[in-house]
């Protein structure tokens, strides 16, 4: 019975290290991505830079 208790706490302890490692590197790439998707918009130009007939209308 001790055993079967202690096999027991042994595989709640893994579970929750391996939920806390998926969480923690789910976030640091969560991080990456939105440090991606600001350099992304840097990069992109200044919509009053552009010359005339240079905009894309996406709406129409």
């Amino acid at each position: 019975m001790m055993e079967s208790i202690a096999g027991m706490a042994m595989d709640m302890s893994a579970a929750s290290f391996a939920t806390q490692y998926s969480i923690s590197v789910t976030k640091k790439m969560m991080d990456t991505q939105e440090l991606a998707g600001q350099e992304l918009l840097n990069m992109l130009p200044d919509i009053q830079s552009l010359p005339k007939g240079q905009y894309i209308d996406t709406y129409a």
